[in-house]
């Protein structure tokens, strides 16, 4: 009697090497995931963010104190009753909560780039489910834990005096514009013209391409649209103020 073949089983490998693969070999990454869910992948995402942020803020913080300057000072014109003292509460009160918000925005995000990823994949008639795309979403966050070191190591080699915005801390057009002086709304666009962010548009267009059967001018055209969705946040916050 004939043996049956033999399926060959598909290519396994642990989470840390994933961790790894995605800087390297991102498809096969997408490949060996695409039905493992995203909850392990999201929370070390999240663990790693919150030690980089901690580990690097001395680093960044006049960055960070120059966008808070910034802030008060608009909303003191705005509104003219507060005081200096509730302002300088505010600030303290933000000064320390502020990673904490932080820390919890960063797996929101990643879920909603993912569902934002599932939903506009629809239009290409995508395959791919809500859950894929966030663990899609999830692993293409990686590059920005690259981005946070990066930042510290500019914020390491630069004077305080250059670094007057948070956006002198990327890696693209946004460093070399003035955050004093440039518009807002021109900010807010730029600064997501930096390689990090680009790169996880890059990784966004290649899991979708695998988890949705997507085409690949397809699935870059999605990865696009799911960029420009990301950056209207920061647009209408900028034009509010």
């Amino acid at each position: 009697m004939t043996e049956p073949a033999t399926i060959p089983s598909a290519p396994t490998a642990s989470l840390w090497e994933d961790f790894i693969d995605i800087f390297t070999s991102p498809s096969a990454v997408f490949r060996r995931r695409e039905n493992s869910g995203f909850g392990m992948p999201l929370l070390v995402l999240t663990v790693l963010f919150g030690i980089l942020l901690y580990g690097t803020k001395p680093l960044v913080q006049p960055a960070i104190d120059a966008e808070t300057s910034r802030a008060f000072a608009k909303a003191a014109k705005a509104h003219p009753e507060v005081t200096a003292e509730q302002m300088q509460s505010q600030r303290a009160m933000g000064e320390k909560l502020g990673p904490v918000f932080i820390i919890i925005a960063i797996p929101i995000i990643a879920m909603l780039t993912g569902v934002t990823l599932w939903l506009t994949g629809k239009i290409f008639d995508s395959k791919e489910t809500a859950s894929q795309g966030i663990m899609v979403a999830t692993y293409a966050f990686f590059p920005k834990i690259l981005a946070s070191i990066v930042g510290a190591l500019i914020g390491l080699l630069s004077t305080p005096e250059r670094l007057n915005g948070m956006a002198r801390l990327t890696v693209g057009v946004g460093a070399l514009f003035d955050p004093e002086t440039a518009s807002p709304i021109l900010m807010s666009l730029v600064t997501r013209l930096d390689v990090f962010t680009i790169w996880e548009t890059i990784l966004l267009a290649i899991g979708l391409q695998i988890t949705g059967k997507v085409s690949k001018q397809n699935s870059y055209i999605a990865a696009a649209i799911v960029w420009i969705i990301g950056a209207l946040p920061g647009l209408l916050g900028a034009l509010r103020s």
